[in-house]
């Protein structure tokens, strides 16, 4: 006779084992209809599970976080019914719930276009019209095998024969069709609802490998309701419209081409945005208390070895031979980490020298698949804002203090507000024993605590030698990116033999603080352009005033007020051509310039400019003089500004 638990902590027992369909009635008839599945003591599954013994219970409805997931994972599954009833010979493979939507990989000898979707999604909605029951069917593995390799869909079977042999092989019916999964599932296809969308097509190798087949995947996003999916699809445009490629080719920024796949090609325009952010980090750090350091690109496999990094990473570094040294295997680095650890063992450290703040902007190279690369965003070739804080143990709290500080002032400097923190602890693949994980946890959950951070958890994604913080921004159209990171490490300087003299006059290991606040200064700056649409603020933007003569009789004095500009440190152009004004404000409007500068005789003759800023219809005139001591002021990065002093009355 099992008791049900309820969140309100009431209890309701029932004379055998029940379903928790029925434990959902016995509760309302308002919950029967809302309920889509349950967590029975904590764990989600599907409504139509017995409950034999006594259990907490809690229904989710279509308004919890949980609902989201698994429509997603059920329009998958609506998918691929409707590919395969419309295109018979199609072996379905795998087809996940991801943020913001789903896919389903396919295996058929021609790829799917875009010109399929309108059929697939029409039959979909007949399939969810339907509203077949997902109906959970525990099978024999063998017999699980045999039933796939009858249909023809060799890869289901691979994946049965992959799966360990304590796994319970389940599969889910929708009527007719019937596909190998986990679970769980909603009741019933009709709780998929009518706001999804396809939206594209791309080819994905089978199980991620090169070596493997091709597939055809289809990607699609589902939401509660229609209003949630109108929204999104209106935040796709925008970021259409804000796409970091489209408005770099505007704005003559950067470009990307075959020869170099995942490397940046940047332009004068372009470099000088990556300079001024470059430059504003450098005063930022140096001021923190960081020493910049510079450390090699191509670095011997032993050391990848002794760090670790070549058994868990060699499949993603750039490997390089020398023809005179057959046994000597270098790799490009894909991170600075190991090569700071060198510079820290070069002498005997004391623990007065601890803190030590070591900062790098170290260029690096990572293998990414073809299929990855996106723009500035995904490349196979960046630089770090990393660094590396050697301390004591008893100084993690403080030093990630300071750390959240200093990535807070950054943030806000560049237009970001807020940002978002999760705690990624041990990984199932990692370095160090469990006693020295529980050791970096709780340091860094100390510290969390002591710097005011809430955090949500990331279980499982720690990095393989430590726990870390991943800070996470939000844009101006409401997308999140992971950038900053803080990351405890008792394990490297272990391995790398790093020690220190502490006070006893005995040799201890330094803790290893790895941080980075950017991440990668290519992929923050494609950040930054979509954030800001190309307009930049006046201290970022890649040109910052441009002064265009209305005649050209006033172009002498063009000169001059470009001249005296520059030597305020502004970044101007001039803009000579025998065009009409407006031309040139609207040319220059659309490439994103903060500041058209625009005169004339009588402009010449008065010592003035007339001010025109984006966005604006409006003109500002100004005298010379105090139009470039204003822009000037405003053209500063925000480190550099000097505060108002306000005068008391």
């Amino acid at each position: 006779m099992p008791a049900i638990t309820l969140p309100d902590g009431s209890v309701r027992h029932f004379a055998g084992p029940v379903t928790g369909t029925t434990v959902a009635a016995d509760i309302g008839p308002g919950l029967a209809r809302a309920a889509l599945a349950m967590k029975l003591d904590g764990k989600l599954v599907d409504l139509s599970r017995e409950i034999e013994q006594d259990a907490a219970v809690t229904f989710v409805t279509r308004k919890d976080p949980e609902a989201l997931e698994m429509i997603r994972h059920d329009t998958a599954h609506v998918l691929a019914e409707a590919v395969q009833s419309l295109f018979p010979g199609t072996q379905v493979t795998i087809g996940p719930s991801i943020e913001n939507g789903f896919y389903y990989d396919f295996a058929r000898n021609e790829p799917f276009t875009l010109e399929d979707l309108p059929a697939i999604e029409a039959r979909m909605r007949e399939i969810i019209a339907r509203n077949a029951p997902f109906r959970r069917e525990v099978w024999d593995r063998d017999e699980a095998i045999a039933f796939f390799q009858s249909k023809g869909e060799r890869y289901k079977a691979e994946l049965i024969q992959d799966l360990p042999v304590t796994e319970t092989i389940t599969l889910y019916a929708q009527g007719d069709w019937i596909d190998l999964c986990r679970g769980p599932h909603m009741r019933g296809t009709g709780d998929v609802g009518t706001a999804f969308k396809l939206q594209k097509v791309a080819g994905a190798y089978w199980r991620g490998d090169h070596r493997n087949a091709m597939l055809s995947r289809i990607y699609g996003t589902a939401w509660r309701d229609q209003k949630e999916l109108d929204a999104y699809l209106k935040m796709l445009e925008e970021a259409e419209r804000r796409d970091h490629r489209r408005i770099g080719k505007a704005m003559d920024l950067f470009h990307m081409q075959q020869e170099a796949q995942g490397s940046v090609f940047w332009h004068p325009k372009g470099w000088r945005l990556y300079r001024t952010v470059e430059a504003y980090m450098r005063r930022r750090l140096e001021a923190g208390g960081y020493e910049e350091v510079k450390t090699p690109q191509l670095v011997d496999r032993a050391l990848w070895e002794a760090s670790g990094h070549w058994e868990k990473f060699r499949q993603n570094m750039f490997i390089a031979t020398v023809e005179e040294e057959p046994d000597v295997t270098l790799a490009l680095k894909p991170m600075n980490c190991p090569c700071h650890v060198q510079i820290f063992n070069q002498g005997l450290r004391s623990y007065r020298e601890l803190p030590w703040r070591m900062a790098e902007f170290g260029s690096c190279h990572r293998y990414e698949p073809s299929g990855a690369l996106h723009g500035i965003m995904r490349v196979r070739a960046f630089t770090q804002d990393d660094a590396h804080i050697f301390c004591t143990e008893d100084q993690i709290t403080s030093e990630t203090v300071r750390f959240v500080a200093l990535l807070s002032s950054i943030y806000k400097d560049l237009g970001f507000d807020t940002f978002r923190v999760k705690f990624s602890d041990r990984p199932d693949m990692r370095a160090g024993t469990d006693a020295v994980w529980d050791q970096a946890e709780t340091a860094l959950k100390r510290a969390c605590a002591e710097a005011g951070v809430d955090y949500e958890v990331n279980p499982g994604e720690g990095a393989f030698y430590g726990p870390k913080l991943e800070f996470v921004l939000r844009d101006a159209i409401g997308r999140d990116w992971q950038c900053g990171t803080h990351q405890v490490d008792f394990v490297l300087p272990e391995r790398l033999g790093a020690e220190y003299i502490g006070e006893d006059g005995a040799r201890h290991r330094p803790v290893m603080l790895h941080r980075a606040i950017l991440g990668s200064f290519e992929r923050f700056l494609g950040i930054l352009i979509e954030q800001y649409a190309g307009r930049f603020p006046l201290w970022l933007a890649p040109v910052q005033v441009v002064v265009a003569p209305i005649v050209s009789d006033a172009n002498g004095y063009a000169e001059e007020v470009a001249g005296l500009l520059r030597a305020r440190g502004l970044s101007v152009s001039l803009d000579l051509r025998n065009e009409k004004i407006n031309a040139k404000v609207r040319e220059h409007s659309l490439a994103h310039v903060p500041v058209i500068a625009v005169v004339g005789r009588r402009e010449a003759e008065q010592r003035q400019v007339s001010l025109r800023r984006l966005g604006s219809e409006a003109q500002e005139v100004m005298a010379l003089d105090a139009a470039v001591t204003q822009l000037a002021k405003e053209g500063l990065a925000p480190d550099l500004r000097v505060p108002d002093l306000e005068v008391a009355a």
